[in-house]
Order: C-alpha cells, then structure tokens, then sequence
C-alpha cells in the first residue's frame, strides 16, 4: 500500500463520481428487482414441478438482493460479476419464458408467461439499467489493470 498522496486529478479520481453513480444505479436496478420478485413470489406458488415458480421467483429477489449489498459495501470484481450474473440471468429467463414454450424442464415448472405487464416492465428496465451500468464497472476496471499491468516495472 503506497502512503504517497493520492494526486486529485488523477485519472482514477476523475472516474470515481460515475463508478459511484453506476454502483447506486445497479444497486437500484437490483434492489427493484428483488423487490417485484419477492412481490410476486405468492402468485405463482400454485406454478410448480419438483421447484415451484414461486420458490425460484424468492431465490432470485434473495440474490438480487444479495447482489446489491455486494455492489455496493464489497465492490469487488467477484462481486460484480455475480451482480451482472444476477441481473443478466434473469433479463434471460425472462426474455426467454415471455417468447418461448420451454415446457417443464428438468425439475422447473412450464414458466410460459406471454403477456407483459406493469411489473414485469419494472423489472426488464432495472435488470437491463444494472446489465448495463455492470458492464461499464467491469469493462472499466479491466481496463484500468490493463494499464497498470503495461507500466508496470519490467513490461
């Protein structure tokens, strides 16, 4: 750990007000997320096979929630990742039970749902808004190794 003062105008200090501000808004994203799921968890108990739709509709709020408490208290890569996981699994299974009759598969339940509604519109833009401020915390963080590992002594 280097105890030189950090320079202000450093080009990672200049970044720090939007890293923040992409933290907050994933954070968001995942908090409405597991909100609506948790919200909606009851509806679909009578949904199930060997999983209930609505047991699975309680583990995602429990890890979107998760997920938001990592983003922003742990702001680690690991973190991260799991929070784009989270978020992108579940604009997946969304996208993908709203378009496609998968049928029961395996131990889930038939999760064909071709209507949209209030919330499911909710939770598309907050898992997207997340997808997308996620990607930019991690593309940025790469980026920022990248270039340390260049000029590092050596390279």
């Amino acid at each position: 750990m280097s105890h030189e003062p950090t320079d202000p105008r450093s080009p990672r200090s200049a970044r720090r007000p939007w890293r923040a501000a992409a933290r907050v808004l994933a954070a968001a994203g995942l908090a409405v997320n597991a909100y609506v799921h948790a919200d909606l968890a009851s509806r679909y108990d009578p949904v199930s096979a060997a999983i209930g739709q609505g047991s699975l509709f309680r583990i995602e709020s429990a890890l979107a929630a998760l997920a938001a408490a990592l983003v922003l208290f742990w702001r680690r890569s690991l973190g991260d990742v799991f929070a784009w996981f989270t978020a992108a699994g579940g604009l997946a299974a969304l996208l993908v039970y709203r378009y496609v009759d998968v049928g029961a598969f395996g131990p889930l339940p038939d999760m064909y749902e071709p209507l949209w509604y209030a919330q499911k519109d909710i939770v598309v833009i907050s898992q997207v808004l997340t997808v997308v401020a996620m990607t930019a915390l991690l593309v940025d963080r790469g980026r920022e190794r990248l270039l340390a590992w260049r000029s590092a002594p050596g390279q």
